[in-house]
């Protein structure tokens, strides 16, 4: 049988610790963010714009309906990490869509990929930084409430943190926002009307209800299921939180939409795969691109933001 060692510290005899009790935000992230807004500024020419988009699973197709578009893969930026999830393209595209200046994240990173979760949440810092005052998030998530099944669209009005995690974790720059941003209206009811008003229009079947964010990259048990019904939770996915809450800390606005794309474990037959997550966000993908177009459209005149970085 093999015998495990473990480092120890020769004082208290104890395990030493091999890594950060908490995910902190470095001291110059304000810095970090202006160094990449200004290098999609370089890259990209004039790419300011109100309205952000954080494209995930099955959405990545939306990019190229932008006109005008330029684009920027994330590894050409600094501090921002190159996605490995298939799907998710990993690249932040700028230019007009359904007559807007539009800024869209092609593809997300994830904690899970081994990223701290500053850098998780940077682009979207980076797109508040350069002017964004409304952003759309979209996920693929598994259902949790009975009644939902895979392919409904599900608008969120509101998250459960349970990641283990906050990206707020460290110093607070000023800069970016206050040290306790309030969360009240995290899903901002305003868009939620927009939204609801368009898929009312287009006869798009539109459920709602609470994300619940877990780290992955596991699936969950059905025991975590049954738990996460009982806290109020209507689906659950390993994505968004952060990001709405970063949004938030900068004074962005958010619309959170859902793809359920699958039965949370011990609510159906079989196994749990990212294959088929990825096929059903795939065959959603054109109601849910035609609900995001239809709010994009709806949405006022806006003026880009200038913030002092």
């Amino acid at each position: 049988m093999r015998a495990w060692r473990f480092a120890t510290n020769p004082r208290s005899r104890q395990p030493s610790m091999t890594s950060v009790q908490f995910d902190c935000a470095p001291a110059d992230l304000g810095d970090r963010v202006r160094e990449a807004a200004q290098a999609v500024l370089a890259a990209l020419g004039p790419a300011q714009a109100p309205i952000g988009l954080v494209l995930g699973s099955g959405l990545g197709g939306v990019a190229d309906q932008i006109t005008d578009a330029r684009a920027i893969p994330y590894d050409k930026i600094p501090y921002f990490s190159k996605s490995t999830v298939p799907g998710h393209a990993g690249k932040l595209v700028a230019g007009r869509w359904q007559g807007h200046t539009v800024l869209a994240l092609a593809g997300r990173v994830h904690g899970y990929e081994g990223h701290p979760w500053w850098q998780v949440t940077l682009p979207v810092r980076v797109l508040a930084a350069l002017g964004v005052q409304v952003l759309v998030v979209t996920n693929a998530a598994g259902a949790v409430h009975t009644a939902l099944q895979p392919g409904d669209i599900l608008l969120m009005t509101d998250h459960i943190n349970l990641t283990g995690a906050n990206p707020l974790v460290g110093p607070n720059d000023a800069r970016l926002g206050p040290r306790f941003p309030d969360m009240t209206a995290a899903y901002d009811p305003e868009l939620r009307k927009i939204c609801e008003d368009v898929a009312a229009s287009k006869r798009i079947e539109l459920r709602r209800g609470v994300y619940c964010g877990l780290s992955g990259p596991s699936y969950e048990t059905p025991a975590e299921i049954r738990m996460l019904g009982m806290l109020g939770a209507d689906v659950v996915g390993m994505s968004t939180v952060s990001e709405v809450i970063v949004a938030r800390h900068m004074g962005v606005r958010v619309l959170g939409l859902s793809c359920v794309t699958n039965l949370g474990a011990g609510l159906g037959e079989g196994t749990l795969d990212h294959g088929h997550v990825a096929e059903v966000a795939l065959d959603t993908t054109a109601r849910m691109t035609a609900l995001v177009a239809g709010v994009v459209a709806a949405l006022p005149d806006l003026h880009v933001r200038s913030r002092s970085l």
